[in-house]
């Protein structure tokens, strides 16, 4: 049988060790069937083999990340005004204002999540005098990591926050002089007043769920995500919140391999749930593309160690270890893994005697158990987990609160934090994801970047030489390694005979650019199972043009896009130079020499135009 296609050309980082550099490979069906040289590879051709000549590119295994939560992100995508990646508070500000101008009542404006303070080169938020200057009347809700939320005066009307309102268990709503509400909430210690308000927001219809999530994961595609491991969330119900990601599978709208855990949602309900759950569902159902992967990253509440480093290290209940076993031996009867969100070493060792219990009456061997985060993990910790068959999913937390955790332990502290080198010299599975998309940004070449230079989104380095990874051992994180996490070793990860057709070509070579720029990098090719999901440059051609425009039509992704404003680059940097000369909009006329359609306005629907540069102060917004 001749493949359903061929990819020639190129320079192809396998991370397979038979091979572990090829120029070409083979597809049928979805799946790699071979690899070699040029020659090799098109005499395997037929007359129906497609062929996509690679001009001397670097290819590598498509990125799969494995903690990020698209489910829920997917719902409420093309609600949010991103500002992963921007890299100061005035143009943050700038794209704030021009999305307030073109936002409908009762509509918010939200920034969820994806940044911190400390990436901006003023160093800080803005205060709540700024967002109510240029939001007076449309509710912003601006959720800063786990640890605040700012929200303007309209959006405490919204959600009814006056006076009278008490404080929630765990939670701050901050007062001035006179006991009002500032629009200043913290997690104090949990992030429950964080999830609650967000919650109690405008929502999308099923047909513009659909439609954002296609964008979400267009969105992945584009930075060359083919895989995801959905850990599930807060205020993410099962079955209820999963019909729209089961439509699209059933669809065929699936552009990334998703595998879901379940996340228990009421505290003191944890054990029906599971019993429900795994009474329905059993581990590992559904296919390559959408499939059931377990529990967690909540089994138990009285387990949760949020992870605000701004606060002490929070103190789980004595009852904690018996809600847990009972939880775990539900599930390892039924054989399903799970993972657990443990920030703090104090909670890994905890949760480790119970699952040492555990398996002394139920053997674990063979369940693909995890543990999350794990910033602060022993090497005590460490070992236990390697022998006990379990592993460590690590995401790049600190590299968007390095700067806090500096601050309360200090920079010696910090060093391993998590001891990523010290994980995989154990014998432990380890790998890497984001835990996006609020108290990270879902980039991942952030992650890798991080891995490799050891320092934050602000530039502080926290890891010296010793214990950071080098690029090939950063890429394997990101793709074999997490193939275990997914219940996939052997099946995909690397570019070799056997394994799924994922792969991307970086719009530059990895192994080449400067360490300064890894964190800039996109895909120009995105291809899951042999089908190209997103493609640019070179590769214009080939792509299919992704979903239709996001729904509803002022959506901040149909100006901004997502990470740092792609659909629009330069778009901030030129609101606020423009704004320095006496213009707002950056793009505006021939004054400035630039044109409202092609430059950053496109997307915006052409009877808003006009408030939407005049909110930028551009008297000449007339396309």
């Amino acid at each position: 049988m001749h493949p359903d296609l061929i990819l020639i050309d190129g320079r192809v980082t396998t991370l397979d060790p038979a091979a572990p550099e090829v120029s070409a490979l083979a597809v049928r069906d979805g799946v790699i069937v071979a690899t070699g040289d040029d020659a090799e590879i098109l005499a395997l051709a037929g007359p129906d083999t497609a062929r996509i000549d690679l001009h001397g590119r670097r290819v590598l295994p498509g990125l799969i990340d494995n903690h990020t939560h698209v489910i829920r992100g997917g719902l409420n995508f093309n609600l949010e005004l991103r500002w992963d990646g921007v890299r100061s508070l005035a143009d943050a500000m700038a794209m704030l204002r021009a999305q307030v101008a073109v936002t409908p009542p009762p509509q918010w404006v939200r920034v969820v999540g994806g940044f911190t303070e400390t990436q901006f080169d003023e160093k800080r938020l803005p205060t709540l005098d700024e967002i109510n200057a240029v939001a007076p009347d449309t509710p912003v809700f601006l959720l800063h990591l786990y640890d605040r939320a700012l929200l303007n005066r309209a959006a405490l009307r919204a959600v009814g926050y006056d006076r009278n309102t008490p404080n929630p268990p765990g939670g701050e709503i901050q007062r001035d002089a006179n006991g009002e509400p500032t629009g200043l909430l913290l997690a104090r210690p949990n992030a429950g007043i964080l999830y609650a308000t967000l919650a109690m927001g405008p929502k999308l219809p099923p047909e513009y769920q659909l439609n954002s999530t296609r964008h979400f994961m267009r969105e992945l595609n584009r930075l060359g995500v083919t895989g995801v491991i959905d850990a599930g969330g807060g205020f993410q119900n099962y079955p209820e919140d999963y019909e729209v990601i089961e439509k699209l599978h059933a669809d065929g709208e699936l552009t990334v391999r998703l595998a879901y855990n379940l996340f228990t949602q009421k505290p003191k309900e944890e054990t029906e749930d599971f019993l429900r759950w795994t009474r329905s569902v059993k581990y590992r159902q559904g296919d390559d593309y959408f499939r059931h992967n377990g529990a967690g990253e909540m089994l138990v509440f009285s387990a949760a160690d949020f992870e605000d480093f701004r606060e002490p290290r929070p103190e789980l209940a004595p009852e904690m270890e018996g809600e847990l076993e009972a939880v775990v031996r539900i599930l390892a009867e039924n054989r399903w893994p799970w993972r657990l969100h443990a920030t703090y070493d104090e909670t890994i060792s905890r949760a480790l005697d119970v699952f040492e219990r555990v398996d002394r009456d139920i053997p674990l061997a063979g369940l693909n158990w995890f543990f999350d985060h794990a910033e602060t993990i022993s090497e005590r910790s460490i070992d236990r987990i390697a022998a006990l068959g379990g592993g460590v999913a690590v995401q790049h937390r600190m590299a968007y609160q390095g700067e806090f955790f500096v601050e309360r332990y200090g920079a010696r502290a910090a060093e391993a934090t998590p001891p990523v080198k010290r994980m995989l010299d154990s014998g432990a599975r380890v790998s890497a994801g984001t835990d996006a998309t609020r108290v990270a940004s879902y980039n991942p070449w952030v992650s890798l970047s991080w891995l490799i230079s050891g320092r934050t989104v602000g530039g502080l380095v926290l890891t010296p030489e010793r214990n950071r990874l080098d690029r090939t051992q950063a890429l394997r994180m990101w793709t074999e390694n997490v193939a275990w996490f997914a219940g996939d070793e052997g099946r995909r990860g690397r570019i070799a005979p056997g394994m799924l057709a994922d792969l991307i070509a970086p719009d530059r070579d990895y192994f080449a650019v400067p360490t300064a720029e890894i964190a800039d990098l996109t895909s120009d090719l995105t291809m899951v199972g042999g089908r190209v999901v997103f493609a640019k440059g070179a590769f214009a051609a080939l792509d299919a043009g992704g979903p239709p425009p996001a729904m509803p039509d002022w959506s901040p992704v149909n100006a901004w896009g997502g990470y740092a404003g792609w659909k629009a680059p330069g778009a901030g940097q030129a609101v606020a130079r423009a704004a320095a000369s006496g213009c707002g909009c950056g793009s505006a006329c021939a004054v400035h020499g630039h044109d409202h359609a092609h430059a950053w306005g496109g997307g915006v629907p052409t009877r808003d135009l006009k408030a939407f540069w005049g909110a930028l102060g551009c008297a000449c917004w007339a396309v």
